[in-house]
């Protein structure tokens, strides 16, 4: 393996680091994902959270909100207000029209 590193370029061996630095991340990332799955299976099996054992928050559960606006060409294409706008509405905002003239 050494000899075989000896050979390559420069920009090679650098692509080969973040290669093995990904690859390295990632088996972290697995072994540390199976440890709190296996912590969450015993504390399960003794009648608590993982959360409740450590003192931690508990996952968030993902809350959705309402759409506000919807696009009049489709009403298919909506969006809640928040975050970045949709093209639709980036579009909408160009020709003249308001939100207000999108809201649902």
């Amino acid at each position: 393996m050494a000899k075989a590193l000896e050979k390559m370029s420069l920009q090679e061996l650098k692509a080969h680091q973040r290669e093995v630095e990904t690859a390295l991340k990632g088996y972290e990332k697995k072994r540390r994902a199976d440890a709190v799955a296996e912590l969450r299976t015993v504390a399960k099996k003794h009648g608590f959270t993982l959360e409740e054992l450590t003192g931690g928050k508990a996952p968030r559960a993902g809350t959705k909100s309402a759409p506000k606006y919807a696009n009049p060409a489709d009403k298919s294409q909506t969006w809640t207000g928040r975050g970045r706008q949709p093209n639709w509405v980036k579009e909408a905002l160009k020709k003249g029209k308001k939100l207000d003239d999108m809201a649902i």
